[in-house]
């Protein structure tokens, strides 16, 4: 049973309370409409996953340090800045239960925010001259970009198949939690085969994570997003893609004119879901995510125990298990 997020922060508990400090200061500016918006965005932060991966990922493999909390600050920046500019891209206009940037300010000033978070997020780095940390987040955010329009490139034609799937979770989703975790090590060690083992096991994690997230599209259990909302965006994630390679080819042909055709109608969007779970779309999901997360533990028992790496662990289990 996973624990909670709390006891899981117990031994980087003090890191995380000075984190969230210095990175409210990282924030701030001397034009008094961006310092409201980032006032409005930090007031409104997440779990602080990717933070807390940072740090337990740098107090696992050495003592944390200034450049911990510059890798923290970069990623957590370059998050805000996809999740301000996603919103834009998919006309969101709610995040986390709150108003997005883009329906309070419009489209303009959240493409002005998103740019100045990534400009943010560069300067934090070249300042203390971590230049490792730099190239790790950079790649990440390629990765984040191209994954995204690969995605879109392939939902126009609704044949996204398993390798284009997973391929567009590793670089959108993976990406950035495999940074976090190679970041975090990289501001304690310039060990390569260390630094890769974290990449690798926050890709790993990354991935399993991304599909967790695709499976509350087909739950009874109440989210943070609607159900049925990726069907309703057109979304071929892996529960349906599985169904549809069960399907015989009049019934693959059917779902995916509902899909192209009547995703915004409720019942039709209900008729896909049920057809997902006859299909045990939802059991083959369930299995690839275990599988990854017991990839990840592998790669992460290969660092002595410690504390820290406990927390890894259960960080991982909490990502899996999670309820919303």
């Amino acid at each position: 049973m996973a624990r909670s997020l709390d006891a899981i922060k117990q031994p980087i508990v003090k890191e995380l309370a000075a984190f969230e400090s210095r990175f409210r200061d990282t924030l701030r500016s001397p034009v008094a409409l961006m310092d409201r918006i980032t006032y409005y965005i930090v007031r409104r932060k997440g779990k602080q996953v990717r933070p807390m991966f940072v740090f337990l990922a740098a107090k696992a493999c050495g003592e944390i340090n200034d450049n911990s909390y510059v890798a923290a600050s970069l990623i957590e920046i370059l998050h805000t800045a996809s999740l301000v500019h996603d919103d834009v891209v998919d006309e969101s206009y709610e995040r986390r239960g709150f108003f997005s940037i883009n329906a309070l300010w419009k489209n303009k000033i959240a493409v002005l925010v998103g740019d100045y978070f990534l400009s943010k997020g560069l300067l934090i780095a070249l300042r203390h001259k971590q230049y490792r940390i730099l190239e790790i987040t950079s790649n990440a955010v390629q990765a984040l970009s191209e994954g995204e329009l690969l995605q879109i490139e392939k939902a126009r034609r609704l044949d996204i198949d398993e390798a284009i799937y997973f391929d567009v979770i590793r670089q959108k989703t993976a990406s950035l939690i495999a940074a976090a975790c190679e970041a975090g090590a990289a501001s304690v060690t310039d060990d390569e085969q260390t630094l890769q083992l974290l990449h690798g096991f926050g890709e790993k994690i990354g991935i399993a994570f991304q599909i967790r997230d695709d499976l509350f599209d087909f739950g009874t259990d109440k989210v943070g997003k609607p159900l049925g909302i990726d069907i309703k965006e057109k979304k071929m994630t892996l529960p349906l893609i599985h169904a549809l390679n069960q399907a015989s080819k009049s019934d693959r042909r059917r779902i995916i004119r509902t899909i192209k055709k009547h995703s915004d109608k409720p019942d039709r969007v209900a008729e896909v879901i049920a057809f997902v779970h006859a299909s045990q779309g939802i059991q083959y999901a369930e299995a690839a995510m275990h599988r990854y997360r017991d990839e990840a533990f592998a790669l992460l028992h290969q660092l002595p125990e410690s504390p820290a790496r406990n927390g890894l662990e259960e960080l991982v289990n909490y990502v899996v298990d999670r309820k919303y």
